[in-house]
């Protein structure tokens, strides 16, 4: 009897739920969590990462990979996501979104009017992202083995049309996912091409990962806002902030409360 009430309860255990995301500048991204590990670790032990990088995570809230996601894996979401933004290549159930200050002065018609592609998990070329072991060996090392696709977004980000539409507010991810607990959830966010400062890199502030969730709205700002983000209320840059320089393939992991943002 006392075997069979020990197996009951691990199988209790075992039926947590289990989560992952994903987002592009052109940009791929992607969060997992699972419930099943110390919920009080930002990091699972694991053989991946260095002592270095555990360390720089756990102080941190961030983990940029170079080169962790293929050239040539690139180049097959970049020509799906024109294939998409075009409409030659329709897939039922992708949210589309569009940007109407571009739509009128974009250099590509139908293409750079597209900001962003949402739950691209229906498609089976773009969802092939959340399954890179490339990829997943490093998620897990936050989440443990039990994982999900959870947010997929590819995000593309044209100039910006002088309306400062394009900026993405100051805001935690942890904003819109109704599940728990943050510890056992990471972001994957890859850059698809070369992204810097003057061309709108993420821009995230170390350590804020150890914070509280705070109140999102959309920001009050004058010259553009983009209603399809919100930003963190009355935020005030009183935070050091740290500027992802990153190459087509690098991968940056992050906790769901870190504050991050682009302009």
């Amino acid at each position: 009897m006392a075997e069979r009430l020990e197996v009951l309860r691990r199988q209790l255990q075992n039926t947590t739920k289990y989560v992952d995301r994903i987002d592009v500048t052109p940009s791929i991204t992607s969060a997992a969590v699972s419930l099943d590990v110390d919920p009080t670790q930002y990091v699972i032990n694991n053989s991946v990462l260095t002592p270095e990088q555990i360390a720089s995570y756990e102080t941190n809230g961030f983990l940029v990979i170079k080169k962790c996601v293929p050239v040539d894996k690139l180049e097959l979401y970049r020509k799906r996501f024109q294939g998409i933004a075009n409409k030659s290549v329709i897939v039922p159930g992708l949210l589309v979104m569009r940007d109407v200050a571009i739509a009128k002065s974009e250099f590509v018609p139908g293409e750079k009017a597209v900001t962003k592609i949402q739950d691209f998990c229906y498609d089976p070329v773009l969802f092939e992202y959340c399954a890179l072991p490339e990829v997943v060996k490093y998620v897990e090392c936050f989440t443990g083995p039990n994982v999900r696709a959870m947010h997929t977004m590819i995000i593309n980000k044209p100039p910006d049309p002088g309306t400062k539409s394009s900026r993405h507010p100051m805001h935690q991810d942890l904003h819109y996912f109704p599940f728990r607990p943050a510890e056992r959830i990471v972001c994957a966010w890859t850059a698809m091409e070369r992204i810097h400062r003057d061309n709108g890199c993420l821009v995230v502030l170390p350590g804020t990962h150890k914070g509280s969730l705070q109140p999102h709205e959309y920001p009050d700002w004058k010259g553009g806002v983009n209603k399809m983000y919100h930003g963190i209320r009355n935020y005030m840059p009183d935070h050091p902030r740290v500027h992802l320089e990153m190459d087509a393939g690098d991968t940056v992991f992050f906790h769901p409360l870190l504050i991050h943002g682009s302009e």
